[in-house]
């Protein structure tokens, strides 16, 4: 019988949480949790409880944590802003890493953590647990059956205009919280559909209640300190072209978590994926009348993020490495902080310089 891999959870709430009690639970057999971390008291004595780890498992400090704990890897589930420490104390002992994502909330957090990466020797898996869904797999298998991809259409829609609706108090005070927190998400999405890496990025994010003539008076503006919209053009390498709308302001159609819409054009037809979870292909028959049709959803054996251990762990066993892997979740990163850039410059961002800063190769 093969030993269990023992973790180090980094976050114990939240997201965290949600690793812990149930992400994790499904694979037990494969793994076992060496020791627990959270800042917030209350939160680490209650995950601790229901995974039953004994006090001396359970920690407030990141950095007490891997002084004492023996693991074979490390699951963080924290803030962006902490997952630059607990990945280089991570490579200080060998351990190996799933993160959320995304990498890091800079492009100095995102270069450093490469660079330990890199030189510690260990792996390292970025979860983008949105390509892993039914839908999401169902709309790839369509955009297959069409030929080569002409360009991709993004849209992401929500409605948190009022504070702390977005599930966390921070997503609201953050800069460019559109873009870190969900962007990222469909950034790589384009990715993943295109087939395709990003050459360059223009746009803007902006808040309307910070922007628009009738100022603070916008409703919903004040639920955001940052900039809670955006829209961006992107060109991709293979001759593809891209465009994303973000709207955490929404006053009409929603397109949120799990039911963005997508469309790919492609040589033979269109791929459509709306917030009803039915992908349709649009094609022309050998007349020119529109047909459309459904397409039967394909069948999964681990969805969303119950794909992320899977594939980690299969892994660690000495199976392929995932489809996110840190060098290449850096592709999408450097679209998040390229349409940062982009917007705060005006200027049309070359991404794949920005991929070499994080990398640390610049």
């Amino acid at each position: 019988m093969t030993v269990p891999y023992r973790c180090l959870m980094i976050g114990a709430g939240g997201m965290a949480g949600r690793w812990a009690r149930e992400f994790w639970t499904p694979f037990r057999d494969r793994m076992t949790f060496a020791g627990l971390v959270d800042i917030n008291h209350g939160t680490l004595q209650a995950t601790g409880d229901w995974l039953e780890l004994p006090e001396s498992a359970r920690f407030t400090s990141v950095g007490d944590a891997f002084a004492a704990v023996e693991a074979d890897f490390c699951c963080i589930a924290t803030p962006p802003a902490f997952h630059q420490e607990a990945v280089e104390l991570a490579c200080a002992k060998g351990m190996h890493i799933l993160s959320e994502k995304p990498v890091a909330d800079t492009v100095e957090g995102c270069a450093a953590i490469a660079n330990a990466v890199r030189g510690a020797g260990v792996k390292m898996m970025i979860t983008q647990n949105y390509r892993y869904t039914p839908r999401i797999l169902t709309l790839k298998a369509a955009v297959a059956e069409l030929g080569g991809v002409n360009y991709v259409v993004a849209r992401y829609a929500s409605d948190y205009r009022v504070r702390g609706a977005w599930g966390a108090l921070f997503r609201h005070t953050m800069a460019h919280s559109l873009l870190i927190e969900g962007g990222i998400h469909h950034f790589d999405q384009i990715r993943n559909l295109s087939g395709a890496n990003c050459q360059t990025i223009a746009g803007w994010d902006w808040n309307p209640g910070q922007v628009h003539a009738q100022g603070k008076s916008w409703r919903g503006g004040d639920s955001f300190d940052g900039e809670p919209c955006g829209l961006f053009v992107m060109r991709m390498n293979e001759g593809v072209f891209a465009s994303y709308e973000g709207n955490n302001l929404a006053s009409g159609k929603t397109n949120s978590w799990r039911s963005e819409y997508y469309r790919v054009e492609c040589d033979g037809g269109a791929a459509v994926l709306d917030r009803d979870h039915t992908v349709r292909i649009e094609e022309r028959s050998t007349s020119g009348a529109l047909q459309i049709r459904e397409v039967p959803p394909v069948a999964v054996a681990w969805e969303g993020h119950l794909a992320m251990p899977a594939q980690f762990l299969d892994w660690l066993d000495g199976g392929p490495a995932p489809p996110t892997t840190l060098d290449d979740n850096l592709q999408s990163t450097a679209m998040l902080f390229g349409a940062i850039r982009a917007s705060e410059s005006g200027e049309t961002i070359d991404v794949q310089k920005v991929a070499a800063e994080l990398a640390g190769t610049a």
